[in-house]
């Protein structure tokens, strides 16, 4: 299995570092040939799933934390 790294940023998207599949509800595959995506979190983002930066300017807050 490959080694795979999901970041959540603060107020933002999530980070995916490593080789994987991005499937839509059919199974078919987003391609993408960069080595981290931004996966849209906020809804608000006109490239979904992928990120575009709209969080920044409708106003989404998410900061989860892990148990520590």
């Amino acid at each position: 299995m490959a080694d795979v790294t999901i970041r959540i940023r603060d107020d933002g998207p999530l980070l995916v570092d490593g080789d994987v599949k991005l499937l839509d509800g059919e199974g078919n595959e987003f391609v993408s040939d960069k080595p981290t995506i931004a996966i849209c979190r906020c809804g608000a983002s006109k490239i979904r799933p992928y990120c575009d930066g709209a969080h920044k300017e409708c106003g989404f807050e998410s900061a989860e934390r892990a148990p520590a």
